[in-house]
């Protein structure tokens, strides 16, 4: 019988894990003795090159059972009458409507004839053929199954084609998705397996160029070989992984083989086939069992030939989709796709995800100082180790210049992991760059569901662990949020109260601890509101430092004391003196220097009247930048003094070379005076300031014992509340006239 069967029908056939060289049959009947006769009947048939092997069911009832269990039964022998007169053709309506079986071919069996009209049963249940049992012999029974069998394979084959077709046409449609080269690859596997009459069992891999590389997310990072871009069958596992982690050598080394020779490879029993062309050629692996005759090699041919320029769509479009997700630099994932991974990444049980941002901290003096170049290498190598370090279970992209992204268990991802892999130097070109990094966590059981929304709270953690001069990291909580939320509120308020000037500059007097005269006065902000309260400076100049506000305020503020110094002067008053407090974002600022100038020409006041007051951090933040800035001032007549002094870490070398006049105590170095070792740190301060040949000043005097030490030891002037409080312009006439007039005894207001 098989010589008479076309060699191109001797083919597998496999819906699940049974053995792919047999045909499986159910034989349904309540009489044992039809089992016995058909079980001998068939026995050591072999049909189209298969063996068969059979299943019994008694009942309609148990036979829907076995059919459930096992999708591969070809053909079922069916007797119409069993546990009710119409059981059998019942079944028939379970197969086709409930099981979904529409392949499986039935020959119905009865043993009265007549029972029911055949032509109807026909017609209606999809039902191959109606014999009687007395019909069904040996030959007429086995021609009958390979009869089935055929319209079987057949059936198959077309619904195979058009699942191949399907997954096709519906990536091509979609290229754009993510799974689209998956779906399209495991398309050109089915439909290839179904045109030779294989189970779709292989691997289609890729061997993607340098430039598109796939990231996380979208193909494994594995530039040094190919990638299984589709599998199927007992492969499936290994979708999108590089083709090294195919266990199978041989198979590895066929498939790199057809690669490398750019041809088809058609062996004994196993088919690679070549399609495409560099840099986008792909490797198609299918076990066949057989050597492909020629007439099967033609077919493929046609078939490959036709999805050519389809499967160049597809990897164009990967490429595409990669520019789109991927950091070029890197080869990580960018923002989008960090964004889209901070919303879908799932983890098992038992692991608590976190995301991680990690900023590199100088980044961009290294930049600056050695050139793009070493930034870019140092970025590559800070991705290569991040990788290194954390492996295949974390996420890990770069979403900003030298902001990197990672998502993962907070078992493997806490700030002493990630610090100390900072702890060696990166190599970078010729050079051995030892960096730091400040780190931005949360949990993201505590961070909302968006992927956004994910990544704005770990930014604001990120910017709390800069702000934080004591710590690299910090984690994120709600309240964060809050205050944050609470700066940008103030933020904008303060630029509208910039913008329609309702910000106050009030005035605290300094006076001679030797004579009590008054010798000038330090400007500071108030910002009234309307119900009478003020915001508290400490509140909204950082965020005017922060937002960049600080500079338009800075010249309002030197512009409206240059003017209230002007009106004084006109009204009478001896000259003052007024340091006025500047920040590093006024240093920076282009107009900085005419800005003072033109204030102080409009009013027409002398230039030593102005003080500028600069802190030790400002000093130290771009010593280069504030020393050249107060030279030229100081050439014009502007004075100056070291605001906060001891507070910060200036270098003694720096202090030298700042055209300084005055060096003004901290008020925390007063308040501690009476505690242990307290009066040391300010005894050394003023001793320096006589040293340097400055004049010293101590901020925060409120009782006599204070008044008393700081005179003792040299200070020459004080501010504080023992003296007054600040006040605005006209408060200040008072109090000055009061210290005039001979009539009222100095004293401090109330």
């Amino acid at each position: 019988m098989d010589t008479a069967m076309n060699t191109g029908m001797n083919r597998q056939i496999s819906r699940s894990g049974h053995p792919q060289d047999t045909w499986y049959i159910l034989v349904v009947d309540d009489d044992v003795e039809v089992h016995d006769v058909t079980r001998l009947s068939l026995h050591n048939i072999r049909v189209l090159g298969r063996r068969i092997k059979l299943f019994h069911a008694m009942s309609a009832v148990e036979a829907a059972k076995i059919l459930s269990e096992h999708p591969d039964i070809a053909v079922v022998l069916l007797d119409v009458v069993m546990e009710s007169p119409d059981a059998g053709l019942q079944l028939v309506h379970t197969i086709r409507d409930q099981l979904q079986m529409p392949e499986v071919r039935i020959i119905l069996r009865t043993g009265q004839p007549g029972y029911a009209p055949e032509e109807k049963v026909i017609h209606d249940y999809d039902i191959n053929d109606y014999k009687t049992k007395q019909e069904l012999t040996h030959t007429h029974l086995i021609t009958a199954i390979v009869a089935c069998l055929r319209s079987y394979q057949q059936i198959r084959t077309i619904n195979q084609n058009r699942a191949g077709l399907h997954k096709i046409i519906s990536a091509s449609s979609n290229l754009l998705e993510q799974t689209s080269v998956q779906a399209f690859s495991d398309g050109v596997i089915t439909q290839i397996a179904s045109l030779l009459g294989l189970s779709a069992e292989g691997l289609l891999c890729a061997c993607i160029p340098d430039a598109s590389a796939g990231i996380t997310g979208l193909l494994p990072q594995d530039p040094q070989g190919p990638v299984i871009l589709g599998a199927a069958g007992r492969y499936a596992d290994l979708n999108q992984k590089p083709l090294s982690l195919l266990e199978d050598s041989h198979r590895r080394s066929v498939i790199r083989r057809c690669l490398d020779e750019k041809q088809h490879l058609f062996l004994p029993d196993e088919t690679v086939l070549y399609i495409g062309r560099e840099p986008h050629a792909a490797a198609i692996y299918l076990q066949t069992s057989r050597q492909i005759d020629l007439v099967d090699r033609e077919l493929i041919e046609m078939f490959l030939h036709n999805i050519a320029v389809a499967y160049q769509n597809v990897t164009l479009f990967q490429q595409l989709r990669a520019a789109a997700f991927a950091d070029p630099l890197t080869r990580l994932a960018n923002r989008n796709e960090f964004i889209r991974l901070l919303h879908e990444t799932k983890f098992p049980d038992g692991v608590l995800p976190v995301v991680v941002l990690l900023d590199l901290k100088h980044f961009s003096e290294i930049n600056d100082g050695l050139g793009q170049d070493v930034g870019d290498e140092l970025l590559r190598a800070v991705a290569k180790r991040l990788q290194q370090t954390f492996g295949a279970d974390t996420v890990i992209a770069r979403i900003d210049a030298d902001v990197f992204g990672l998502i993962g268990d907070e078992a493997v991802l806490n700030p002493l992991s990630i610090l100390a892999a900072f702890d060696t130097p990166f190599q970078s070109g010729d050079q051995q760059l030892l960096v730091s990094a400040t780190l931005g966590i949360g949990q993201l059981d505590l961070m909302g569901e968006a992927g956004l929304t994910r990544l704005k709270r770990a930014y604001i953690a990120l910017n709390a662990a800069k702000r934080n001069m004591l710590s690299n990291y910090a984690y994120y909580v709600p309240r964060m949020e809050e205050d944050t939320e609470q700066r940008l509120v103030i933020s904008r308020a303060l630029r509208d109260a910039l913008t329609h000037q309702e910000l106050q500059v009030w005035y605290q007097p300094q006076f001679d601890l030797q004579t009590q005269e008054i010798t000038g006065v330090e400007a500071l902000l108030r910002w009234p509101q309307s119900n009478g309260d003020f915001i508290a400076p400490s509140v909204f100049i950082p965020i005017a430092e922060h937002s960049g506000l600080i500079v338009d305020i800075g010249f309002q503020v030197i512009e409206q004391v240059c003017q209230d110094l002007a009106a004084l002067g006109r009204e009478g008053f001896p000259p003052l003196r007024c340091a006025v407090n500047i920040s590093m974002q006024q240093f920076r600022s282009p107009n900085f220097i005419s800005g003072i100038v033109q204030s102080v020409t409009r009013a027409g006041i002398r230039a030593e009247q102005i003080e500028l007051e600069i802190t030790e951090s400002v000093l130290m933040d771009e010593p280069d930048v504030v020393i050249t800035a107060l030279l030229q001032l100081k050439k014009l007549g502007i004075t100056m003094s070291i605001d906060d002094f001891g507070t910060g870490f200036s270098s003694l070398s720096y202090l030298r070379q700042l055209p300084v006049d005055r060096m003004k105590v901290d008020r925390s170095f007063v308040r501690d005076i009476h505690q242990p070792g307290g009066h040391v740190i300010i005894e050394s301060i003023l001793s320096l300031g006589h040293q340097l040949g400055l004049r010293t000043i101590a901020e925060g005097i409120e009782n006599i014992e204070q008044e008393q030490f700081v005179r003792k030891h040299g200070c020459h002037e004080a501010q504080g509340y023992l003296y007054s409080q600040a006040m605005p312009l006209n408060a200040l006439r008072r109090f000055i006239e009061r210290r005039r007039s001979p009539r009222v005894p100095a004293a401090p207001l109330p």
